[in-house]
């Protein structure tokens, strides 16, 4: 345990002292966060989202194919669909399989599409909804902070641990009573550590004057940044288990870790975009911690619904584990 405790403190304390890199990981993600939040804030979106149930028996001049409309098609279940009309995330839902279509009451856009589809929607039976919209920070949030997370795990160990091996270090730790699994615990518990405080400071701060929507349980909201991070951080030690050059290595984790970005919803929603780039966004630690961390947040979600992201994340950790320690050298 002595070894152990030294090697935390001593990455700890390379990491505080690096006064570029500590205020980079504290004030990035406060930005974003902010300047997000104003540059979004307004409600004058020129695009209308209209959910579709079944097949469309609206002839093609209908407002539906308005180049100004976006269709978005649901399955038979009404529930996400309504749930999405109450938060203002889409402006009109039409069920063609029972001939009615639903509207938010409290939404701008909702007498204009009323009007708008009158003539094609004749024959349909109109159902009010209520509910207050959702800001755009609420639902961003949590993706900026998961984006910070993985710059900060994949790049405060995977980026290290190959320094160190180019510097020389690992060659003598290895002449050193610590073994392997000491020293790569040691490095997982410090950044651990680091980006946890890190994350809850940049929420808690950001909280304080944008004040987050967060209807579920922030212990739960905690237990999957722990799980995500332990992940992310996983996944960065397969990139320092061999690997001497710093630029390879530069990389390698740009190319894994832009497209994580890109395509785990950080920024815009996945829905309405192409099944296999939502699929394929499955297989990123990213696209589950942004997925389990909203519905926290904003469907007030207990473990049982986030169960199926917690089982993932779990999985990704211990393949990403063993890959690793089966491809670590000292040297």
């Amino acid at each position: 345990m002595k070894k152990f405790t030294a090697i935390v403190y001593a990455r700890t304390m390379e990491f505080l002292r690096d006064k570029g890199t500590f205020y980079w990981n504290l004030l990035f993600p406060i930005v974003l966060v902010v300047g997000f939040s104003f540059a979004f804030n307004g409600n004058n979106d020129t695009i209308f989202k209209i959910g579709v149930i079944g097949e469309s028996t609206l002839g093609e001049e209908a407002f539906l194919n308005l180049p100004s409309i976006e269709q978005i098609s649901y399955d038979s279940d009404k529930q996400l669909p309504l749930e999405k009309i109450r938060r203002h995330q889409i402006d009109m839902l039409i069920d063609f399989n029972d001939g009615t279509y639903y509207l938010n009451n409290e939404s701008n856009s909702s007498g204009l599409l009323r009007i708008v589809g009158e003539k094609d929607l004749a024959g349909f039976q109109e159902k009010e909804l209520s509910g207050s919209p959702i800001r755009y920070v609420d639902w961003l949030v949590p993706g900026v902070i998961g984006m910070n997370m993985l710059f900060s795990c994949m790049f405060g160990v995977g980026f290290v641990i190959v320094r160190y091996r180019k510097n020389g270090v690992l060659k003598r730790m290895k002449a050193t009573p610590v073994s392997p699994i000491v020293f790569i615990s040691a490095q997982m518990v410090s950044r651990f550590i680091i980006v946890i405080l890190t994350s809850i400071l940049v929420f808690t701060g950001t909280n304080l004057f944008l004040h987050f929507m967060v209807h579920g349980s922030y212990l739960l909201l905690v237990l999957v940044t722990s799980l995500s991070i332990v992940c992310m951080i996983s996944f960065g030690l397969i990139f320092a288990a061999r690997l001497k050059s710093e630029e390879l290595t530069s990389g390698l984790m740009n190319l894994v870790t832009f497209p994580m970005i890109i395509f785990s919803g950080v920024f815009f929603s996945l829905e309405g975009t192409p099944r296999l780039m939502q699929q394929a966004s499955k297989f990123f630690p990213l696209t589950h911690f942004i997925e389990a961390s909203r519905a926290i947040m904003i469907d007030g979600a207990g473990i049982v619904q986030i169960l199926p992201n917690i089982l993932v994340l779990s999985g990704m950790t211990l393949v990403f584990l063993i890959t690793a320690s089966v491809l670590f050298k000292w040297e």
